[in-house]
C-alpha cells in the first residue's frame, strides 16, 4: 500500500517535503470517504481544469499533470475511490512548491469535494451523467455569463486578481491594474489590436502572441480557444471589457 501510494505521489509532484510525505503515507488522512462530487466538479472546473486534463470534466489543461493518466495505474492496482480521494486532497494541500499550482487553492470541505470528484472519474471510461453532467455549465454571452466563465470553466480567478469577480490569484497579471494599461501599450496594440475587446480576445486565444512585462510563457494555458466554447469566450470578453478598472 505505502509503495503504491508513494509511486502515485511521485507522478503527481516532483517535490514534496520528506516530512510531509511521511505524514501523508503513515497517517489516516490518506483515506477519505466524504465529499460532494457535484460541488467538486464545479470547483474543479473553476480553478483546476485550466491546468489539468480530466476527460469527464471536459478539461484539457497541460500546465499540470493529466489526471486521467496519473491515476490510470492506480485503477489497475484496484485503488479505492477513498484512497484516490486522499491522494488528491493531499496534493491540493501540499502542491509542488517549485511549480505553478497555488498553495491551498482549496481547503477544508472544498478540497474534499474536488478530491471526491476526481476520485470518482479520473481514468474512468465514459461521461458524467445526471447532476454531474450539468455541473459547471455556462450559457449565454452577456457580461454576467462571462463572470461565470471567469470563475467557472475558464478557471481565471485561480491565477488573476479581479475585484469584480472577487478573485485574488497572483500567478498571472492583476487584471484590475494591468489589463487596460497593458492593452493600451503600442507594442500590445500592434499585436493584439487597438480596442480593449480585441486585445482581450487575443490574450485569451493566443496568450503568448504578446507577453506583458514581468511574465513569461508557459503559465497561462494556451488552449482556451479550443477548450472554451465560442459563446463562453465572447461572454468572457464582454465581462472583462467592463469589469477591469
Amino acid at each position: 500500500m505505502v509503495h503504491r501510494v508513494a509511486r502515485t505521489l511521485r507522478r503527481l509532484t516532483a517535490l514534496v517535503p520528506a516530512a510531509v510525505l511521511v505524514v501523508g503515507l503513515t497517517g489516516c488522512a490518506i483515506k477519505h470517504e466524504t465529499g460532494n462530487a457535484v460541488q467538486g466538479k464545479e470547483l474543479f472546473v473553476a480553478k483546476c481544469g485550466a491546468c489539468h486534463t480530466l476527460a469527464h470534466a471536459g478539461t484539457t489543461g497541460t500546465i499540470g499533470p493529466n489526471l486521467d493518466y496519473a491515476f490510470a495505474q492506480d485503477r489497475r492496482d484496484k485503488f479505492s475511490d477513498g484512497e484516490i480521494q486522499g491522494l488528491v486532497d493531499f496534493q491540493i494541500e501540499y502542491p509542488n512548491t517549485q511549480g505553478v499550482m497555488p498553495q491551498m487553492l482549496y481547503h477544508g470541505s472544498k478540497a474534499e469535494d474536488v478530491a471526491a470528484y476526481v476520485a470518482r472519474v479520473a481514468a474512468v471510461p465514459g461521461q458524467d451523467t445526471g447532476a454531474l453532467a450539468n455541473a459547471g455549465a455556462v450559457s449565454g454571452t452577456t457580461a454576467a455569463a462571462g463572470k461565470s466563465v471567469f470563475t467557472g470553466p475558464g478557471g481565471c480567478g485561480s491565477c488573476h486578481t479581479l475585484a469584480a469577480a472577487a478573485t485574488t490569484g497572483t500567478v498571472g497579471p492583476n487584471l484590475d491594474t494591468r489589463l487596460k494599461a497593458d492593452c493600451a501599450l503600442p507594442a500590445s496594440q500592434k499585436i493584439r489590436g487597438k480596442t480593449l475587446s480585441a486585445c482581450i480576445m487575443k490574450a485569451i486565444v493566443d496568450p503568448y502572441a504578446y507577453i506583458p512585462t514581468g511574465y513569461a510563457s508557459g503559465v497561462m494555458p494556451p488552449n482556451f480557444g479550443t477548450r472554451l466554447k465560442p459563446t463562453e469566450i465572447t461572454a468572457l470578453v464582454n465581462f472583462l471589457s467592463t469589469a477591469a478598472k
